[in-house]
């Protein structure tokens, strides 16, 4: 039995952490920067042991820069209504 067949953990937390970070309000940014650390980790340690995972660590990273920018952009929107909606009342 080769090493080829395990897949890299890291490749797996990375793809749950984008996952999450797409569904998990506010939460979700902390989530998605753990999940492109995680996956770079993953990428490295692949080129290294030749295991299986690349493409979780890819699909993971993609869901955790997505759900990075969606909570960016959720942040800025409840920031911008509530500004909006302050000057509005005075």
């Amino acid at each position: 039995m080769s090493e080829k067949n395990q897949t890299n953990n890291s490749s797996v937390i990375s793809i749950t952490a984008g996952i999450l970070s797409l569904f998990i309000p506010f939460i979700g940014l902390i989530l998605g920067i753990i999940g492109i650390v995680f996956s770079r980790i993953a990428i490295k340690q692949i080129k290294k042991t030749n295991e299986n995972g690349r493409g979780l660590a890819t699909a993971g990273l993609i869901c955790s820069i997505v759900g990075v920018i969606l909570q960016l952009l959720m942040i800025l929107g409840y920031v911008a209504f509530f500004s909006v909606s302050s000057y509005i009342t005075n």
